[in-house]
């Protein structure tokens, strides 16, 4: 039976009588209805559907990530607690609209970005990561891209500032509670947690008593931009340091966590087996949703 479901049937070869080897077809004979055998494929035919099938797989991947989810990991801690180190999630690239790879455009989305939003996006570094310079990816298209996870704080139009480790959005300080119980980070040093009340967005963040945090003058957000704060306030490169993040640069927010382990180093440690027996895994954070919510620490 060949890969078409078709058998080549009603073939037969005997010896002639001066000794050739003679070959002949059944099918060909009327008293089998006169039906020709129908051949196997060629190899060139087989190899041409395989690499057909791969070609085809491989695009609907690619077009599920460049227009649906696409899949990140979090190296740092500049959005501890709400997203750990080794943490890895999903982004959807189709709520503000995916954008046309090699483009600026973008396809019409569900919504627009939100106060509180987890989102990633593009920003070009100078340098290495030792002694490096972050700028807006479209202020500096000349640098290489590297992708950030931050929260959306402001929104086009907004008058943002951080001072005395205080959140100011349009002049009215963001309301944060005190969370009891404080977090420890992965060097040791105990932070002291808040919920932070940003608009309809109810999160946690983290504050070092031992330092002061990037504090600066009131910026003005310009029309489709957007001001990033990490989680992490006093350990967080982001907008207050650097400007803001054009629209064309978000990649989508972050909605959901597949895989959660503490294990840092690229996305290819999943491949190593010695991981998956030593390093230590959060299976409770695995599925959980990147969300807004009133603040429980486990």
């Amino acid at each position: 039976m060949d890969r078409g479901g078709l058998s080549s049937i009603g073939s037969a070869s005997w010896l002639s009588p001066g000794g050739w080897a003679a070959t002949g077809s059944a099918a060909g004979d009327p008293a089998n209805g006169g039906e020709e055998a129908a051949e196997a494929p060629s190899t060139a035919a087989h190899i041409r559907e395989q690499v057909t099938t791969l070609v085809l797989a491989v695009a609907i991947a690619l077009g599920i990530r460049a227009f649906v989810i696409e899949p990140f990991r979090i190296p740092s801690g500049s959005m501890l607690p709400t997203l750990l180190i080794g943490d890895h999630l999903f982004v959807n690239k189709f709520v503000y609209g995916p954008k046309i790879p090699f483009t600026d455009l973008r396809l019409p989305g569900l919504r627009e970005p939100e106060r509180g939003d987890v989102v990633v996006f593009a920003v070009a570094r100078q340098g290495g990561r030792g002694v490096s310079r972050i700028y807006p990816a479209d202020l500096r298209p000349d640098l290489p891209r590297e992708d950030f996870v931050k929260r959306i704080v402001g929104l086009p139009g907004d008058r943002v500032s951080v001072r005395n480790d205080h959140l100011y959005v349009n002049g009215e300080p963001v309301e944060r509670v005190p969370i009891e119980g404080g977090f420890v980070d992965d060097h040791g040093a105990r932070l002291d947690v808040y919920q932070e009340n940003l608009s309809e967005c109810q999160h946690a963040i983290l504050d070092d008593p031992r330092k002061w945090g990037l504090s600066g003058r009131e910026m003005v957000v310009e029309p489709g931009r957007y001001f990033m704060l990490g989680d992490n306030r006093d350990n967080s490169n982001d907008s207050r340091g650097w400007g803001t993040v054009r629209m064309e640069e978000i990649k989508g927010p972050a909605f959901i966590l597949y895989w959660s382990w503490n294990v840092t180093g690229s996305f290819f440690q999943l491949l190593n087996p010695v991981n998956w027996f030593t390093a230590e895994k959060r299976w409770s954070r695995v599925f959980d949703r990147v969300k807004c919510g009133p603040v429980a620490l486990d």
